[in-house]
């Protein structure tokens, strides 16, 4: 931990200030839950900043670590980073300001000069954060900042996270459709956009995440996507500290496949849970179709990993010649 903290100073420091805001965040909106009971559509208005500043402590200090491995352009990256930390602050402190106001910040179309304003800078950060984290991409698709398996797992899980976030484009434009619901004063509030499709906003929904349990529901794509790489991380880890008792599992190719087959499955996954919420189907109410494309990637990505065990287990068969020479040597 030490160690890990001691790197942590050398980590993009823009970013980690806004990790250390969007945390104080997450304590106060944690209180806001526990002690306020105002409610919109069914659900706290502390709800909301509270899983954004928990989603942007996440990725914020990934991308923060990110950055920090960069070996060429670093000062072009230093402020791309810098961009993304301003426009999250921006953006999420709107949705805070918005909840302690007992109103809504997504999709907010009345007509008030502070709603109005904050809504332009909030559409503005959605294409500024968008665009930060896919220049950081490409930045590093052309650069190599660890060994094989680490840069599968940078590049595969930063690629699912952009295209993760691209979602939000759909959410606040084609899928404007405009419908009447009220605050948590019991005021009026025209909604310009929805997270759900074949649903009514309010709807019945999962604990906590309040995914729409009656129909589709576009913010299960955007988060699986926008954390791939916090789970590729894990399965990177676990296969670290498995070599250390597993000595197949130590050569750095075999490492790196079976991170690709752990992202092709998780790719799967996300694409299943997209169409299944285009269809207006809830996620806990999957059809023959779903589980059918579902089980296709599953199944893919357990014959892929069957097939590199095998041939990393597979005992390792040298030349004759190089064989006698080991035999004269005693080996």
């Amino acid at each position: 931990m030490r160690t890990v903290l001691e790197e942590a100073k050398s980590w993009h420091r823009p970013l980690m200030l806004m990790v250390l805001a969007m945390a104080g965040l997450t304590l106060a909106s944690g209180i806001g839950l526990a002690v306020d009971s105002r409610e919109i559509l069914n659900e706290s208005v502390w709800l909301k900043p509270f899983k954004f500043s928990i989603s942007f402590v996440l990725y914020g200090a990934t991308l923060a670590w990110l950055l920090s491995k960069l070996r060429k352009a670093k000062r072009f990256g230093w402020w791309t980073g810098t961009v993304f930390a301003l426009t999250g602050v921006v953006d999420v402190g709107f949705i805070a300001v918005q909840a302690a106001r007992g109103t809504f910040s997504h999709f907010n179309a009345n007509t008030d000069t502070f709603n109005q304003v904050g809504q332009q800078v909030f559409m503005s950060g959605v294409i500024g954060l968008f665009g930060a984290s896919l220049v950081v991409a490409i930045m590093l698709l052309f650069q190599r900042v660890g060994d094989a398996p680490l840069n599968r797992v940078i590049r595969v899980g930063i690629g699912l996270a952009v295209t993760g976030m691209a979602i939000a484009f759909y959410l606040v434009g084609a899928n404007s459709q405009h419908e009447q619901v009220t605050d948590a004063y019991g005021n009026p509030v025209t909604l310009g956009g929805s997270h759900g499709i074949g649903v009514e906003a309010g709807g019945p929904g999962m604990p906590l995440t309040h995914w729409s349990t009656v129909g589709g529901d576009l913010r299960i794509p955007h988060f699986v996507g926008l954390h791939a790489i916090h789970f590729l991380l894990l399965v990177l880890l676990a296969l670290h500290l498995l070599g250390r008792r597993v000595a197949w599992l130590r050569p750095e190719r075999v490492r790196a496949r079976l991170v690709g087959v752990a992202a092709f499955g998780y790719a799967g996954v996300m694409l299943t849970v997209t169409v299944q919420a285009f269809r207006g189907q809830a996620l806990i109410h999957p059809d023959v179709q779903t589980l059918g494309m579902l089980g296709g990637f599953l199944a893919v990505s357990f014959v892929a990993l069957a097939g590199v065990i095998a041939s990393a287990r597979r005992p390792v068969r040298l030349p004759p010649e190089r064989g006698e020479a080991f035999e004269k040597l005693g080996v």
